[in-house]
């Protein structure tokens, strides 16, 4: 068994001279990075007065939850013999927001939608996601459920 460690910045970029002063009166801009990779602009969701031009941490998460589950039904795939050409997913979280201001994350649903070779591996290809979602570090991580609408197409042959 080995660990793995893993280490980002977060640097906030919102001050407008005043600090926060009042609730109005700060931008919630930041940049998320890590060594060697490009700057992620950051910000709040624009219903808490972020830039919808950025990267909310709700987006964020949902992501690393779609590139999490992406990456292991990839290597579901080769470990149970179908080839996928294409996969694409279109992923969906809920927020819930307290009176108290409190909240959470309460459900994401991934919709792959995946493109493989062999016409007579759709049910297997189907099934696969039932063990990406297993193996995925992040879903196995989060306090919410994780649920998949999945699309399995066979690509023709040429």
């Amino acid at each position: 068994m080995s660990d793995h460690s893993y280490e980002v910045s977060v640097r906030w970029t919102g001050d407008r001279g005043t600090g926060t002063s009042g609730y109005r009166d700060y931008g919630r801009e930041h940049l998320v990075s890590a060594p060697g990779k490009p700057d992620v602009p950051g910000s709040a969701d624009p219903t808490f007065r972020g830039d919808a031009d950025r990267w909310n941490p709700e987006e964020m998460l949902l992501g690393a939850l779609a590139q999490c589950h992406m990456m292991s039904y990839l290597y579901v795939a080769v470990q149970q013999g179908f080839t996928v050409v294409e996969y694409t997913d279109t992923a969906t979280a809920a927020l819930d927001v307290h009176r108290d201001g409190t909240g959470e994350l309460t459900a994401a649903e991934l919709h792959p939608v995946v493109t493989i070779l062999e016409a007579d591996r759709v049910a297997d290809a189907e099934a696969a996601h039932v063990r990406a979602n297993e193996l995925c570090f992040i879903a196995r991580s989060v306090a919410f459920p994780v649920h998949h609408a999945s699309v399995t197409k066979v690509r023709a042959a040429d």
